[in-house]
């Protein structure tokens, strides 16, 4: 997982440059911010409050 393998806490828009997304433009982010908070609030991911993410222990 891109995250677990980051060092520390990642952006959405640099989990999706790793995936091929295209960055530049927001819309292309939404999806996968949404995702993103979905496995947050599953307890999959933590969010933290600038709004990067972390892989839970």
């Amino acid at each position: 997982m891109i995250v677990r393998a980051a060092d520390g806490p990642v952006q959405v828009r640099a989990v999706g440059e790793r995936l091929g997304l295209d960055a530049s433009v927001r819309g292309k982010l939404e999806p996968l911010r949404a995702k993103m908070t979905k496995l947050a609030d599953r307890g999959r991911l933590h969010k933290r409050p600038n709004g990067r993410f972390t892989a839970r222990p």
